[in-house]
């Protein structure tokens, strides 16, 4: 027997946050016959007036338990955590309680390929989204980049494939979200400042296989023992994906290609000289795109054509420019010590490195090591420089600054020709910017001031 058809007409909801997410939910809840109320902690919010005309109320300058309590259904955008107490409190007395990529996944008419991981999503997602374009399919790209998943379910038909960035907040509040292909790219320790432990953002992570059967497939790094501990219970068909291993069957690494090998032997996927990224690290996403477009039967040259024209995402280990000799790289998505250490990995001696921000977890310490093997000097920023300095000194020379146009300036100094300045803050961003993006921003701005200025100095 069918089990009925999802439908909210009628329904009371409330949507809590109106970010990006937020906003694409309660448009999507109000076309589909809902009673929409969007609250928001902010007493102003910049698409208010479109909102009140689509039929959306709202409830601003904090969230109202009264109106929870009341609620048919509550849907929670990413950013706000299900333990607040009001929304707690909803939830103890019944109110059913799902995320925005659950209610929106509900509503998909096409297959799902979720990517997930501590880091490389983005990078992947987009990848796999353009392997798959240049496959001849229907693709949308979206979740946690780009357009959220509910701004794309009108749009959505039975051969379209959603590519979606899953993140770990957008998976803990999920219920029946049953991605056809399911990626975990790797784990590590991050946002504990929003899960209580790693157990549970571990927990969180998981549940993109929590739905899969048999006739799905769950793709896992080979390269990372976390990943494949966190997925044991999947039920999906596993391909395994490497850079580092040698695998009997699955994607690896083999010479000078990407290959999928199997009993009959290698298939050539997409050769090394079309990857115009920077860092081995990077190879993985790369190789994880290229599994999956496997997988819906793209084929190797259009896979090729695809890496060939992707030079990377703005703010992942994204070229600025030379100054003096010396090289400014963004890699301001580096928003943990796992990503940051890859990151600095990526680049031999003569690093100075822009670290610091909010502190979502894990150890400075761990980054040491690669810092003291490149001979490298560090610029702490933000509220976590007191945690660099403990991690670092006196084996890392630390130098302090107060914004990101004093960390560049201090960083060049520090630099001599040849060398390269790579923002890896380690950090989330909020202490200072809106978000990683603006941070990367704002870094770049500060590097073509500092370029201006050297410029006009050198001419005089």
């Amino acid at each position: 027997m069918t089990a009925p058809a999802f439908s909210v007409t009628g329904r009371k909801v409330v949507v809590v946050g109106a970010a990006r997410s937020g906003v694409a939910a309660a448009e999507l809840l109000a076309r589909r016959g809902a009673s929409v109320t969007l609250t928001d902690m902010r007493d102003a919010i910049p698409q208010e007036g479109h909102l009140r005309a689509a039929g959306v109320a709202l409830e601003l300058g904090g969230h109202n338990s009264e109106t929870l309590l009341r609620a048919d259904l509550i849907v929670l955008s990413p950013g706000v955590p299900p333990t607040q107490p009001a929304i707690a409190a909803a939830r103890a007395a019944g109110v059913p309680i799902i995320g925005e990529l659950e209610l929106a996944s509900r509503w998909l008419r096409g297959r799902v390929v979720a990517i997930t991981g501590t880091k490389g999503k983005s990078t992947t997602t987009t990848l796999t989204g353009r392997m798959l374009e240049a496959g001849g399919h229907r693709v949308l790209v979206g979740g946690n980049i780009g357009h959220a998943l509910s701004a794309q379910v009108d749009d959505s038909t039975e051969d379209t494939i959603h590519v979606v960035e899953t993140s770990s907040f957008q998976l803990e509040c999920t219920d029946t979200f049953h991605p056809w292909i399911a990626v975990l790219l790797n784990f590590s320790p991050d946002h504990l400042d929003r899960h209580a432990d790693i157990a549970e953002y571990a927990a969180a992570k998981a549940r993109v296989f929590a739905n899969q059967t048999t006739e799905d497939w769950a793709l896992l790094n080979a390269d990372d023992e976390p990943s494949q501990t966190l997925a044991q219970d999947a039920r999906a068909r596993r391909l395994l994906f490497a850079t580092e291993q040698g695998l009997r069957e699955g994607v690896l690494v083999a010479g000078d290609a990407i290959v999928r090998r199997s009993a009959g032997g290698d298939q050539v996927l997409v050769p090394l000289s079309a990857v115009k990224l920077l860092g081995r690290h990077l190879l993985a996403d790369v190789a994880a795109a290229a599994a999956v477009a496997w997988i819906v039967g793209v084929d190797p040259a259009a896979m090729t054509q695809a890496v060939e024209t992707f030079t990377g995402l703005e703010h992942a280990l994204e070229p600025v420019t030379d100054i003096g000799g010396v090289r400014f790289v963004n890699d301001s998505k580096a928003t943990n010590i796992e990503a940051a250490l890859r990151a600095i990995e990526s680049f031999g001696s003569g690093l100075v490195v822009i670290l610091g921000g909010r502190f979502k977890g894990g150890d400075f310490a761990e980054l040491r090591a690669a810092l003291v093997e490149r001979g490298a000097t560090v610029v702490a920023i933000g509220e976590a420089t007191p945690l660099v300095r403990e991690a670092l000194v006196p084996a890392v020379p630390v130098n302090e600054a107060a914004d990101m146009p004093a960390a560049v300036r201090t960083a060049f100094a520090a630099a001599s020709p040849g060398d390269t300045v790579l923002l890896a803050p380690a950090c989330a961003s909020f202490d200072m910017f809106k978000d990683y993006a603006e941070r990367g921003r704002v870094f770049k701005q500060s590097v073509a001031k500092l370029q201006a200025e050297w410029s006009g100095t050198r001419e005089q």
